[in-house]
């Protein structure tokens, strides 16, 4: 069996990397649709006439809203991400693997605030629908 040379190796190592960042992307894709189908079940559940009338509803609306918003961008930024990485594997000039690196630390921290605050903002939804 031939042994491998290092450059080889440190190179295999950097694409499986890569590979598990991009199926950490591609989670992400999937969980930010799955949010986008809860905030419309949300909408729907918050779109009735008592709801309406109350302020506390009305603001819980408009959060809502602004989470379906903040879901586009974060897909968008997800998605330019991953183009990021097609640009990295294909060794185009002036992309940086460090560069992808941190974008995608950044992304990282990004979804986990935005789960955790999602995660409280249908806490509240929930808990306001069962006053009802």
């Amino acid at each position: 069996m031939k042994a491998e040379s290092s450059g080889s190796k440190k190179s295999k190592m950097l694409g499986e990397a890569l590979g598990a960042l991009h199926h950490e992307s591609r989670e992400w894709m999937n969980i930010v649709a799955f949010w986008k189908d809860e905030s419309k079940f949300f909408t729907d559940l918050l779109d009735r006439e008592q709801i309406n009338a109350s302020e506390y509803g009305q603001m819980l609306q408009y959060l809502d809203k602004i989470h379906e918003t903040l879901f586009d961008y974060l897909a968008e930024d997800i998605v330019a991400h991953e183009k990021q990485l097609a640009h990295l594997l294909s060794a185009e000039k002036g992309v940086s693997d460090q560069d992808y690196r941190e974008k995608h630390a950044i992304l990282r921290e990004q979804m986990g605030l935005f789960a955790n605050d999602f995660r409280e903002f249908k806490k509240m939804v929930f808990g306001y629908a069962k006053k009802l």
